[in-house]
C-alpha cells in the first residue's frame, strides 16, 4: 500500500508536535529516500523548532565523508545494512548536535536488487545515542515511488514510537 501525500504530511506533523513537546531537535541521514523524510518534517510551518538538519548521503563516499560510516562496514555489509544505518545515526547526531536522528538506506528499484537484498529492502535506524539506537529492516512492495513513500512513512512512524516509548520510561 502506497502512503498518500496526506498520510506523509500527517505523520510529519505528528512527529514534529511530539519533538516540539519533548524539546528535541531531529536530524535525518537519508539515502534511498533522498531527503523525503526531512521534507515531510518541514512541510509544516514552524518546523525549525524541531528540525535541525538533514543529510542526503546517497553514495558510499558521502556516507563516509559526511557521516563517518566506516569503509569496513560498507565493504563487509553493504550500504543497505544494519551496521551502516546505525553508523549513519551516530554520524548525523555527531555532525548536527541533534538529540535524535533517523537513518534510511535501501534498494528502491527498479534496479540494484540482489537475491540477498531484493528491491524493496530498506534498513532504518533511529535513536538519541548509540546505546539506545534501534534498527529494523522492512521489505516493501511496489515501484520506486511506492517503496520510497512507504519507507518515509515507516521512518516517521518509527521515530515517533521510539520517542513515545522514551517518554513513558
Amino acid at each position: 500500500m502506497t502512503a498518500t501525500d496526506q498520510e506523509l504530511f500527517d505523520a510529519g506533523e505528528g512527529l514534529g508536535e511530539l519533538l516540539k513537546r519533548q524539546g528535541r531537535m531531529i536530524a535525518t541521514a537519508e539515502s534511498c529516500t533522498g531527503g523525503w523524510v526531512a521534507k515531510a518534517l518541514t512541510d509544516k510551518d514552524g518546523s525549525s523548532s524541531y528540525v535541525l538538519g538533514g543529510l542526503v548521503t546517497y553514495s558510499n563516499e558521502a556516507k563516509e565523508a559526511l557521516l563517518g560510516v566506516t569503509r569496513k562496514s560498507l565493504d563487509e555489509h553493504g550500504a543497505v545494512s544494519e551496521p551502516v544505518v546505525r553508523e549513519m545515526v551516530a554520524g548525523a547526531l555527531a555532525a548536527t548536535g541533534a538529540q535524535v536522528a533517523v537513518a534510511i538506506s535501501g534498494v528502491a528499484g527498479p534496479g540494484g536488487g540482489s537475491e540477498e537484498k531484493p528491491v524493496g529492502t530498506v534498513w532504518f535506524a533511529w535513536g538519541g545515542d548509540p546505546a539506545s539506537t534501534e534498527a529494523v529492516v522492512k521489505y516493501f512492495d511496489g515501484d520506486r515511488e511506492q517503496v520510497r513513500r512507504q519507507a518515509v512513512l515507516f521512518a516517521l512512524e518509527g521515530v515517533r514510537a521510539y520517542l513515545e516509548e522514551s517518554e513513558s520510561v
